[in-house]
Order: structure tokens, then sequence, then C-alpha cells
């Protein structure tokens, strides 16, 4: 299955599923039935700039490639993108995982099974789950790109005779072998950052479509004005988080644009269909709010493993930086200023 369909079909399952939870029963009676048109201008503006700030966001790692200060091997790159993963790690621990606690914690979900801690649960079982993913991914693509560069390097091999006398000896001359063992290195390497960036966007996508339908769905004017504009602010970071992760992975073009797009429309898809069902959508109901937390929960462990194993440690690790204190100490300033900024974020949305 190529990324393209992998990307349709996580993104129709995630958006069928509020589907689920319409007519249902509620803790609120007053559950209001109609958009006001106050509420409606905020959500119409909230489309209009996460989808600016998503593709901006995404765009810029992309586009930097042809800057050289912005070129993933430079010093600035790793700063950049340590801010934006530290947007990315507050958001898995202070506004998805939250959540998520706040929605299989409510008194509306009953029995003796929701007593279980599971978000916690699903979380850790979400991280594990993308480490082995991660794992058996990056392992199959290593062996096989191991394959690409040792059928390169035997196809150079050639016989040489010496004329020399009447028993001729066959010289063999290994051409390039060493060449072809480091392309299949380089292969490897860039097969992981692929598998990186493409666990990190289906986490991205589980927690923004929820967001989306969640803000789509509220009628509490009030709110929504620093949750829109908390919204771009995540949106535009994590943007930036994974356009770097796209760019180490030199994907081609049409990959490339299906990834930034189903970035970039995530968000604003979820809050279109919160508009659309905003009648009948009843966030107190038992089964929205399981569907919600689980999901919750899921994102936010995909997103910390991913922040904290594949970006920070990877980068943080990278002999170019552990050969450079001040490159160091300019990238752990940048990731403690974007996980701040991002956690200050969750004081109004």
């Amino acid at each position: 299955m190529n990324i393209t369909s992998i990307f349709v079909l996580s993104l129709f399952i995630l958006l069928v599923l509020p589907t689920t939870v319409l007519g249902e029963c509620t803790c609120d009676a007053g559950k209001i039935n109609s958009v006001s048109n106050k509420a409606l201008a905020y959500k119409v503006a909230a489309i209009i700039s996460i989808i600016v700030a998503g593709a901006i966001g995404v765009c810029l790692p992309l586009l930097g490639r042809s800057v050289p200060a912005l070129r993933p091997e430079t010093g600035v790159f790793f700063i950049i993108k340590a801010f934006a993963t530290g947007v990315t790690l507050a958001t898995g621990f202070i506004h998805v995982l939250p959540a998520a606690f706040d929605r299989l914690t409510n008194p509306c979900l009953t029995g003796k099974a929701w007593q279980y801690p599971f978000t916690g649960f699903v979380a850790m079982m979400a991280a594990i789950v993308t480490l082995m993913i991660d794992t058996f991914a990056t392992c199959y693509l290593k062996g096989k790109a191991d394959d690409d560069g040792n059928a390169k390097a035997e196809s150079t091999t050639f016989n040489v005779e010496d004329g020399g006398g009447d028993h001729g000896r066959a010289l063999h001359v290994h051409t390039h072998a060493t060449h072809g063992h480091a392309h299949g290195s380089t292969a490897a390497l860039s097969s992981h950052d692929c598998v990186i960036s493409q666990v990190l966007e289906f986490g991205i996508v589980v927690h923004s479509v929820i967001i989306g339908i969640s803000l789509g769905a509220s009628e509490v004017v009030k709110t929504m004005r620093p949750r829109v504009a908390a919204l771009t602010f995540h949106h535009f970071f994590e943007g930036i988080d994974l356009g770097g992760c796209i760019t180490q992975a030199k994907f081609k073009c049409r990959a490339v644009v299906i990834m930034a797009m189903f970035f970039s429309l995530t968000t604003p898809v979820g809050i279109a269909i919160g508009i659309g069902i905003s009648s009948s959508y009843d966030e107190n109901s038992p089964r929205a709010l399981a569907v919600e937390g689980i999901l919750n929960a899921a994102s936010a462990g995909i997103l910390i493993y991913m922040a904290l194993v594949d970006l920070l440690s990877a980068d943080f690790m990278n002999p170019k930086m552990q050969a450079n204190p001040k490159l160091q100490l300019g990238a752990n300033a940048s990731l403690l200023l974007g996980a701040g900024c991002m956690s200050l974020l969750a004081k109004w949305a």
C-alpha cells in the first residue's frame, strides 16, 4: 500500500468516526441547537487562518532547501526545528493528554470498565506500537537498501586476466564497493526519515481532526478568539516540525504535495464537519466522550514518543551538534522556548 492510500484511508476513518456520536443522550439538557452568526464568523476565520498558517509552516523547510541558511545540515535549521519540536512535545503533554483525561474521566461515562485508567494505558500502548512500527519499518527498509547496495557493488566486479605465462591468474577487481555500501547506508537513513515523517503526520492528523470538530461544534463564543489564535500558532510550528522531517526524508514531489495538503487541511476539514453537525453533535454523550478520549490519548502517546525519541534524540545526538557547544546551547534554549510558549497557550485554549 503506497503513501497516498494510507493517508486517504486514515483520513476517511477519522472523518467517519464523528457520525457515530450523533443524536446521543447527554448529561447537559441545555444543548444549543443553532449556530450564532458570531460563532460562525470565528469558525470561518479559524479555517482560513489555520490553512494559511499550516501551509506556510510545512512549506518553509521545503522551500528553505534553496536558502543556504535553512538547509537541514545548518545550525539555524537545528535551532528552528528544536523550537518546533518543543511545540509538538507541549502539544502532547499539555494540550492533548489532559483533554484525553478530561474525556475518559467524565461522570457521563458510567460503568466499572471506565474506572480503569484508560488514558494512560492507551497513550502507553500508542507509544509502544509507534516504536514497533518505527523499528520494523526501518529494519525492513534498511535491509532492502543494503541489498540494493550490495547488488550494485557485485555488478561492478570483473576479472582481469594476467597475460604473463601459461598459468593465467584471475584478478578480481572490486570497483566502487565502498561507494555502493555508502549508498545503501544513505538510503537506509533516508528511509528511516521517511518512516518518522509518516508516523508523525499520522499522530498530528488524529488530534487535528478531533480539535477541529470540537471547535466547529462549539457554541462558546467567548473562548473562540484565544482558541483560534492558539490553534494557528500550534499548527504553524507543527508544520515546521513536519516539514523538516519531510525535507530530511527526501520524498518525491508527489508525496510531498500529498503530505503537505493532508496536514494543512485536516483541522479545517474537522472544523467544517463540526459546523455541519453542531445541531446534533453531543460532545457530552458517552460515545463521543469515549471516541474523543481514546483518539486523543493515542495521539498524545504518538506525539510524545516522536518528539522525544525520533526528533529530539536524533537531533541532539547528531555529531554536528555534539561538536558545537554554542549550537547545543542555542538548541536547548529554543526547545525550552517552544515548549514554554505552547504550554502558556494552554491558559486560553
